[in-house]
């Protein structure tokens, strides 16, 4: 048997994981109602064709017998799909046992079922965060049995995950000491009472997972077509000024998620990609709006080139407490098959972190011209009305920076 490190990305997430063992929040996938059209018995057979092709789906956690450390093989068996039926009554029970999170060492880090029901067909399929992303679950996965269902043969041989993590892993150190000291320098001046929120609220046990909701007004999407504006950028940068000014630092430490694939070849890799990147400002010197978000860029677009060397954030402990951004568009929330939809009647609940990441800021474009913004909180820290006053402020910072030429000492005032 061959044992492979973590990535560093997945070793985080699975100590964020033991931290909070009894949790769903690992769980990315969700239940979907076929179209009654659909041959089961075809979809079962393309299902177990993907499953097959794919290594990370033998993925399993162990514990090298040398030196005990953590770590994953990639000769598990496959488990295969087969058609379940059952009464209503009976379906509504096992929806129970659906969401339960996942037993790590030596078991599939994956389910995935046919059931046939009196009322309905359904599709459930989840998988353990720190061997998937959302981009592989929702859009390469759901990719793939299509193309199987309809007999559409792939060309192209599967991407091995188990050679990516072994190629990563025997970087040279001399190819990321340059990134070691770009990320060291960058969060060097990080400080919890700084950069995060003050805590407003006493009593309340830790971590305690607070979420607010609500739809940011007046920023319609043509505004980023016609000026050309780079949405991810736009909304980070928003975030990292309401950051800025509710902490009255007139500085932002805080990360955002990328989906990690960066070329054509991890563009198709199934398995986890994403990363959180740092990034950082001091807006103490005033500069236009405009100016802000190009230099943002700039810094994006370096940062990116040092993703490799993020193995030293994430060992150093550093992404648990920063806030954290994440933009999210074209979101599925159905599977398409031979020309239909299956609709998502059921998805795990985004959870907040385990560990004291105080903050996490998502904004969602939606089909209906506007923006979504949810906050998942720590609750033991902050309150509901806190976050409120938090997404309003970002709000009126959002609609200020349509006016490029507007200071950012305006919006800090």
């Amino acid at each position: 048997m061959k044992y492979y490190p973590l990535r560093p990305i997945q070793r985080w997430l699975i100590d964020t994981h033991f931290n909070k063992a009894k949790s769903t929040m690992m769980n990315i996938g969700g239940l979907f109602e076929l179209p009654p059209e659909l041959d089961l018995q075809r979809l079962a057979e393309a299902i177990n064709e993907v499953l097959n092709r794919h290594d990370i789906f033998r993925c399993r956690l162990a514990f090298h017998p040398e030196t005990s450390e953590l770590c994953q093989t990639f000769d598990g068996e496959i488990m295969p799909v087969v058609i379940e039926e059952w009464t209503d009554e009976e379906f509504e029970t096992i929806q129970k046992y659906l969401i339960e999170p996942y037993d790590l060492i030596g078991k599939p880090l994956y389910r995935a079922y046919i059931f046939k029901t009196p009322s309905a067909n359904y599709f459930h399929v989840d998988f353990y965060h720190a061997v998937m992303d959302g981009v592989a679950a929702s859009i390469l996965f759901g990719r793939e049995i299509d193309k199987e269902y309809r007999g559409l043969k792939n060309s192209r041989k599967a991407l091995s995950y188990a050679e990516y993590v072994e190629e990563e892993a025997n970087t040279p150190p001399e190819d990321l000491s340059e990134g070691h000291d770009y990320w060291k320098k960058m969060l060097s001046a990080f400080d919890k009472k700084k950069h995060l929120p003050p805590i407003e609220v006493e009593g309340v046990p830790a971590w305690t997972q607070g979420k607010f909701e609500c739809t940011l007004k007046n920023i319609p999407k043509n505004f980023f077509t016609d000026t050309r504006t780079d949405e991810n950028n736009y909304f980070m940068g928003a975030a990292m000024l309401a950051l800025a000014k509710i902490t009255g630092s007139k500085e932002s430490i805080m990360s955002w998620i990328h989906n990690g694939r960066m070329n054509m070849r991890e563009r198709r890799l199934m398995g986890l990609m994403l990363e959180q990147i740092p990034c950082a400002w001091d807006f103490h010197e005033d500069i236009s709006i405009g100016e802000f978000l190009n230099k943002l860029s700039e810094q994006t677009k370096t940062s990116m080139t040092y993703r490799k060397s993020l193995d030293w954030v994430y060992n150093s402990g550093l992404e648990d407490d920063c806030v954290s951004f994440i933009f999210q568009k074209d979101l599925h929330t159905g599977v398409a098959l031979n020309g239909m939809v299956a609709k998502a009647v059921y998805l795990p609940p985004n959870e907040i972190s385990a560990v004291e990441n105080a903050l996490d800021i998502e904004v969602e474009a939606n089909d209906e011209d506007s923006y979504d913004l949810s906050l998942d909180y720590d609750a033991s820290r902050y309150s509901e009305d806190e976050m409120r006053r938090f997404a309003e402020m970002m709000n009126e910072i959002l609609i200020a920076m349509k006016n490029p030429d507007t200071r950012v000492s305006a919006l800090l005032t």
